[in-house]
């Protein structure tokens, strides 16, 4: 058998059913009327955030990145818990207008913003994130064309990694940002051309478990802030610090002591240079806010065998949750935590089973050689860590086959 990640804490069983929320998985299957459908729970989301805004210096703002999960119902809950929202492109400027977060408190990243969602941003007053010198041509000259004063940051490529990050977004060449080397020479730039100068934007990577590497990160951002700054001469109203934060998807991976960054972060801002002293700082996370909330609910629909290996064939897959496949990210495919939502905690069987989606290809695997309850036609397997990157960053018209239904529980 090959191990699975670890189900999330807090998650808890009645009568053998899996509880979201505190309602049992078969009912909330019932009521959406099909599987496959994704399940998130609100009040772990509130948890997870109250815990990290104790573990943070106070004054530490908190961003969500909508890239995470976009479900409109779970962006009005998170308009109401953090601070501003990150975007990158017109379509999720749409869904955080819907939800009610005013354009100041929303910005825009992306290397490849065309004018039509630049024009659109303008006329939102959201902060632009240029991510080069000819984005913030293009930006300057529609802004004067419009008679719109633009927000503006500039989004640095730093001269530092993340280390230890499941995707690398700074340091060496990337597509994403402004060489850390012109990046003061843009700035200036930007404010010289009349522009409200909104700050910097430095996005080391994401997906770390190593405390220590996001705290030497951070110490690294906040001091290439101070950097850039004094080359510019001008104080930045704002420094997002990015994000980074991971979650234990697979097995052997251990939670983040988000009390032991925070202290350091802490320890890091008050010893700040002066010319950051009037500077606010602020987080961008997304899968650290919401993974863990979410389960995707998938039922078995065929159990059979070959070659003297047993499968479960459900009526999901990864059109739905192409992460659990393995085919977003990673390079070794490593089991996600599963479970049979209606025998929750009930011993495994002595065979271990390979639970395959419906799609036509040998790529559909959601969890291999699996140490399962005895599956059977019928039963609900639960794919936990789904609340992001699960339907959106998934390919859903694949073969044709219809979206999953999202829920939000748990909601006030």
């Amino acid at each position: 058998m090959k191990p699975m990640g670890p189900i999330p804490a807090g998650f808890e069983s009645e009568a053998g059913m899996l509880l979201i929320g505190g309602r049992g998985a078969a009912a909330l299957a019932d009521e959406a009327g099909e599987t496959p459908l994704f399940v998130y729970d609100a009040t772990m989301i509130r948890n997870r955030i109250a815990a990290l805004r104790a573990a943070m210096p106070a004054d530490l703002g908190l961003h969500y990145a909508v890239k995470a999960n976009p479900f409109p119902h779970l962006l009005d809950l998170m308009a109401t818990l953090v601070d501003g929202f990150d975007i990158a492109s017109s379509g999720e400027l749409a869904l955080a207008m819907e939800a009610g977060m005013g354009g100041d408190r929303v910005s825009f990243a992306g290397p490849g913003k065309t004018d039509r969602e630049l024009e659109a941003a303008l006329h939102a007053g959201i902060t632009l994130n240029l991510e080069s010198e000819g984005e913030a041509s293009r930006v300057l000259a529609l802004a004067d064309r419009k008679g719109i004063r633009p927000r503006l940051a500039v989004r640095v490529n730093p001269d530092f990694e993340l280390k230890g990050s499941g995707m690398r977004m700074g340091g060496g060449a990337k597509p994403f940002g402004i060489d850390a080397d012109r990046a003061g020479e843009l700035a200036r730039r930007v404010i010289g051309g009349g522009a409200e100068w909104r700050g910097w934007h430095i996005f080391a990577g994401s997906q770390a478990l190593d405390p220590e590497a996001i705290m030497a990160a951070q110490a690294a951002t906040v001091a290439l802030a101070a950097r850039l700054s004094d080359e510019v001469g001008s104080a930045p109203p704002l420094v997002n610090l990015g994000g980074g934060f991971g979650v234990p998807y697979f097995p052997g991976d251990v939670p983040l002591d988000i009390t032991a960054i925070g202290t350091a972060l802490g320890e890091t801002l008050a010893q700040r240079a002066d010319i950051l002293k009037e500077s606010h700082f602020a987080l961008e996370l997304g899968r650290y806010l919401v993974a863990e909330s979410g389960v995707y609910l998938t039922r078995i629909v065929d159990v059979k065998s070959s070659q003297g290996e047993r499968f479960a064939v459900v009526d999901g897959g990864l059109h739905h949750q192409l992460a659990a496949s393995g085919n977003f990210g990673t390079v070794v495919r490593r089991n996600y935590p599963l479970a049979l939502a209606n025998r929750f905690g009930a011993l495994p069987a002595d065979e271990p089973v390979t639970v395959v989606g419906c799609l036509c290809t040998p790529l559909d695997r959601l969890g291999d050689a699996v140490a399962l309850p005895p599956a059977e036609v019928g039963d609900l397997v639960a794919v936990f860590m789904a609340g992001a990157y699960g339907a959106s960053a998934s390919p859903a018209s694949f073969l044709g086959h219809v979206p999953a239904i999202e829920i939000l529980v748990g909601e006030d």
